[in-house]
C-alpha cells in the first residue's frame, strides 16, 4: 500500500512537471532568441544563444522602445488604481460585511455583478468626455480601478466576516471613531487579503491592453504594453528586438507574482471560509 502510494505520489509530481516545463517553453523562446543576433532569431526555435550574448538587444530596445518613459506611465497607472482600489475595496467590504441590511445585500450584489458584467467603451467614453478625464492620467487609473473593484470588494468582504465584531466594540468602549476603528483597529488585520487583492491588482493594470487602446491617444502616455504593441509594428522582421522588448516587459509581472505568490494563495484562501 506504501509503495502504491509512493508511485502515485511520483507520477503526480511528474505530470506536474512535465506541464510546468510547457508552460516554460514560451519564456525560454523569448529568453533565447532576446540574446540572439538578428539572423540567428529569425528562425525563433529553442536553440542556446551563441556567444557573445547579444546585450545590446535590450539597450536598443530601451532607447528605440521608449521603454523608460514607458515603464513609468505603467508604473503610475498600476501603483495608483492599487492604492485606490484596495482602500475603497475595504472600505466598501467592512460596511458591507458589517451592516447586512436588505440595502446593503443588494449593493454588495450589485457591485459583485460587475465581475461578469461586459465593458461597454462607448459608454466609458461618453462619461470620460464628460468629466474631462479622456486621455488623461488620472482618467486611466480611475478606470482601472473601477474594473478591479467588483472583485476585490468580493476578496475582502469574505476575509472581513472573519473579523470578530467583539473587536469593533471593544475599539468603541475605548474610545475609537469610526474612522479610527477601521484604520487602526480592522485594516492592519487584513494585511493577507490587501497583500492579495494588491498583487493581483497590479498584475492586471499593468497587462490591461485594450483600456489604454481607447482611452489614451498620445504615445508619452503609453504604457508598456502599448509599446510593445507599438514596438513590434516598426520592427516585425527584427524578432531578436522584439523578443527582448516582450521580455523587459514581463519582467516586472514575474517578479511582482514571484514575489507575491504566498499572499495570493494564504489570502485567497484565508477569506475563503466563513466562521
Amino acid at each position: 500500500m506504501k509503495t502504491k502510494k509512493t508511485v502515485q505520489a511520483v507520477l503526480r509530481n511528474l505530470i506536474a512537471w512535465i506541464f510546468s516545463a510547457v508552460c516554460l517553453i514560451p519564456l525560454l523562446l523569448i529568453t533565447f532568441n532576446a540574446l540572439k543576433d538578428k539572423k540567428s532569431a529569425a528562425a525563433m526555435n529553442l536553440k542556446l544563444p551563441s556567444l557573445p550574448l547579444q546585450w545590446a538587444n535590450f539597450i536598443t530596445v530601451i532607447e528605440k522602445g521608449k521603454l523608460a518613459a514607458s515603464f513609468g506611465n505603467s508604473l503610475l497607472y498600476s501603483a495608483g488604481s492599487v492604492i485606490l482600489c484596495v482602500l475603497f475595496a475595504a472600505l466598501a467590504a467592512y460596511v458591507l460585511s458589517r451592516n447586512q441590511t436588505k440595502l446593503n445585500n443588494f449593493l454588495y450584489m450589485f457591485l459583485v455583478l460587475g465581475i461578469t458584467l461586459p465593458i461597454n467603451y462607448v459608454a466609458l467614453t461618453k462619461v470620460l468626455q464628460f468629466l474631462h478625464l479622456n486621455n488623461s492620467a488620472a482618467g486611466i487609473i480611475l478606470l482601472y480601478t473601477s474594473m478591479q473593484l467588483p472583485f476585490m470588494t468580493f476578496l475582502i468582504h469574505g476575509f472581513v466576516a472573519k473579523v470578530p465584531v467583539e473587536l469593533d466594540e471593544a475599539a468603541v468602549i475605548d474610545g475609537c471613531g469610526p474612522v479610527s476603528l477601521f484604520f487602526l483597529i480592522v485594516f492592519p488585520m487584513l494585511k493577507p487579503a490587501i497583500a492579495t487583492a494588491s498583487v493581483l491588482t497590479f498584475l492586471n493594470t499593468w497587462n490591461e491592453f485594450v483600456s489604454p487602446l481607447y482611452f489614451l491617444n498620445r504615445s508619452e502616455q503609453w504604457p508598456m504594453t502599448l509599446s510593445v504593441y507599438n514596438f513590434f509594428g516598426m520592427y516585425y522582421k527584427d524578432w531578436n528586438l522584439v523578443c527582448a522588448d516582450i521580455l523587459l516587459t514581463s519582467l516586472p509581472v514575474l517578479l511582482i507574482y514571484l514575489l507575491g505568490q504566498k499572499y495570493i494563495v494564504s489570502g485567497m484562501t484565508a477569506g475563503a471560509v466563513k466562521g
